[in-house]
């Protein structure tokens, strides 16, 4: 199964789920380890964990000081854009902010800017007028820092859209992650040259879905879990395509070699590949696999790619 290498550019490694916690109530012990252990073996040589907030990015930082083949992202999510004003002091959290990327970016741990962006589904939590004011804000992160983004849409593809054309010029690309919007989000999304969409299984739950899923060219696109969230349901659309399959158990009867039933994990991203691959009539699984590796490198992991460029020179020389 190894052959195909993948990176998963969303994981939320900071969620209670991977620490055994189910809704409030301890189900087993924490199992980052074995869950690493299953991605690596499918393939996945590289994951981005998810920062959502300044504490959140504070232990995705740290996780992904665990291991070599992690990277992370710092900001703050639409939903949680209140902890700004919250402090007391949103300039001094904005420094906070700024003083962790800093350390991750001189650590090589820091990727991006976010999660940031706009949640329109989900207003409950935080008030358009804040979320807007803060998603512009980190826009400066990515600008001091010379970082790609790491952005959320959900419901609000016109403001989000208005705020990264004002701000085109302060950020190097980005993904927009977990895409669940219409063929017309999308081709707004597409009008950016240097924005990415992320595919997880979010994204492919419904007929709608895989059909503004096919219009997304392959060299414009990344994949993901988002997990412990977003796994590929049997009710989902795209199951149908799916080719590799995982035991699991009910978290009641935790076995640390099988997956949790009901959360998602990084292994799971080969799922995603292959109903990208059914849904847009793509026979050659491991083309397609080599070029979201490419486009994910070209944004958060760049150095990779002029290092590949320079072997392939340096082979190009020798072989004259």
């Amino acid at each position: 199964m190894a052959t195909i290498r993948m990176i998963d550019i969303a994981v939320n490694f900071t969620d209670g789920m991977f620490k055994g916690v189910y809704n409030g109530k301890q189900c087993h012990l924490p199992d980052i380890a074995h869950v690493l252990a299953r991605a690596w073996t499918a393939g996945v040589d590289r994951i981005i964990v998810t920062g959502g907030s300044l504490e959140e990015s504070k232990e995705a930082l740290a996780i992904a000081e665990t291991d070599a083949r992690l990277f992370c992202t710092v900001g703050v999510h639409p939903t949680r854009c209140n902890e700004f004003d919250e402090s007391g002091d949103p300039e001094k959290h904005f420094e906070a902010l700024l003083s962790l990327a800093k350390e991750g970016v001189e650590k090589g741990k820091v990727v991006a800017v976010g999660e940031c962006g706009l949640d329109y589904d989900r207003t409950h939590f935080c008030s358009p007028e804040v979320q807007k004011k803060y998603f512009e804000r980190q826009f400066e992160l990515a600008h001091i820092l010379k970082l790609p983004m790491f952005l959320h849409m959900r419901a609000a593809a016109s403001d989000f859209c208005d705020i990264l054309e004002q701000n085109k010029h302060r950020f190097c690309g980005g993904v927009a992650h977990s895409f669940t919007g219409t063929p017309e989000d999308r081709d707004k999304l597409l009008a950016f040259n240097d924005l990415f969409i992320g595919i997880n299984g979010c994204s492919l739950k419904t007929s709608e879905n895989l059909d503004a899923l096919k219009g997304i060219p392959v060299d414009r696109m990344m994949i993901e879990t988002d997990s412990p969230y977003c796994e590929i349901k049997n009710t989902h659309a795209g199951k149908n395509f799916i080719k590799s399959t995982w035991p699991s158990k009910k978290k009641e009867k935790y076995d640390q070699d099988s997956l949790v039933k009901g959360r998602n994990e990084p292994c799971l991203v080969r799922q995603v590949l292959e109903v990208v691959a059914g849904c847009k009539g793509v026979a050659d699984i491991n083309q397609l696999s080599k070029t979201l590796y490419h486009n994910t490198c070209r944004v958060f992991f760049p150095h990779d790619l002029d290092s590949a460029a320079d072997a392939l020179l340096s082979g190009d020389q020798n072989t004259k």
